[in-house]
């Protein structure tokens, strides 16, 4: 059997003979660009939805079976604690407390005088002891008429506005007939359900921020005034009151708001958000070491915390002040050669920054 002969070329004869020299491949640089991680205030935020209520409110109603003798308010009038509201009284009820009041005026006028003889030995205890059992008979039905014309009153219980009146005068009322309402609408009361995973988070005194789309952009801004002491067990929300001042009087019970809760800025480690690389449940940033000539980068396993538009705080994986890639990831791995053709400094564009490195070229 004849053998086949092969040229073997120069490169493959000095492989085989082991002779060739060592091979030597400069990697070339990735060009990058960066942005150095940062410690910055970053204040979160809770979204809930609430619902107005007045600080105070009430619905006013008869007391007694009695007629409507004099209406004092209008519709939608605003109007001072004390007020008479409504009357229900006669011409006899006044009567009977003119009557109570002079019989309590001549009841003490005589105990004074025999108080005044019982001094001087002219008149005896016994008489003083009956002129005062009178005068204090007379005081206490002056105070039985009192509270049987107050009864025949509504007055307001405190400063507020009232709502349309449900009755006119001559109507008969009866005890729990609806006669209007009444609202201090001063200070609105916004209770809004919160889940409870916020729990921890929340605080009387913390801050509010609520608007709705009838007032259209317009903000109000408020404070947590108390907290339910019980979760819902079929909602999991926490109920949340908070205080909204209503100088203007636009704020109306009933009316739905949008509501942001914020919490205390805390400062974080923060990078921007083009910097993540995510990979399943994972998250990554290729940081550089410029440490070194041509500088290389190491990609780094962050966790990662709350974010604000375009940037995330990272709670552990960068330490302030290191530099992560921004642009060029796609063409890296652990330990890649880079460049640095720019350096962002706050939010530019892509544009400028690639505008930056051309003129960092020029220069050079």
């Amino acid at each position: 059997m004849r053998m086949k002969a092969f040229a073997l070329t120069p490169l493959l004869g000095s492989l085989l003979l082991g002779t060739v020299p060592a091979l030597s491949v400069a990697a070339t640089p990735v060009p990058v660009f960066v942005k150095a991680a940062v410690v910055e205030p970053l204040e979160e935020t809770i979204e809930a939805l609430g619902t107005l209520r007045a600080n105070e409110a009430v619905t006013l109603s008869a007391t007694v079976t009695e007629t409507i003798t004099a209406i004092h308010f209008d519709d939608g009038e605003r109007v001072e604690s004390g007020k008479v509201l409504v009357e229900m009284t006669s011409e006899e009820e006044h009567a009977l407390l003119e009557e109570a009041r002079s019989t309590l005026r001549e009841a003490q006028r005589q105990y004074q005088r025999i108080k005044g003889l019982v001094k001087t030995n002219l008149a005896s205890e016994s008489l003083l002891d009956e002129r005062r059992a009178a005068y204090e008979t007379a005081q206490a039905k002056l105070q039985a008429t009192q509270s049987r014309l107050q009864d025949r009153l509504i007055i307001a219980p405190f400063d507020g506005v009232v709502g349309l009146r449900q009755i006119s005068v001559g109507a008969l009322v009866t005890p729990g007939d609806r006669i209007t309402t009444l609202d201090d609408d001063s200070v609105m009361n916004l209770d809004m359900s919160v889940p409870a995973v916020f729990i921890n988070s929340l605080r009387p005194g913390m801050t509010v921020v609520a608007n709705a789309r009838e007032l259209g952009d317009k903000d109000f801004e408020g404070e947590i005034a108390s907290l339910d002491s019980r979760v819902d067990p079929v909602t999991r929300a926490l109920s949340v009151r908070a205080l909204l001042p209503n100088p203007e009087r636009q704020l109306k019970p009933g009316m739905l708001m949008t509501v942001t809760l914020k919490k205390p800025p805390i400062n974080y480690i923060m990078i921007p958000e083009e910097a993540l690389i995510q990979e399943g449940f994972n998250q990554f940033a290729f940081v550089v070491d410029t440490s070194k000539e041509p500088a290389t980068v190491s990609k780094r396993q962050l966790t990662t915390g709350p974010r604000r538009p375009g940037v995330v705080s990272v709670i552990t994986g960068i330490e302030a002040g290191e530099l992560v890639v921004t642009h060029g990831i796609m063409r890296l791995n652990q330990g890649s050669a880079v460049s640095i053709t720019a350096t962002q400094q706050g939010e530019e564009s892509l544009s400028e920054l690639l505008k930056q490195s051309s003129t960092d070229r020029g220069a050079h």
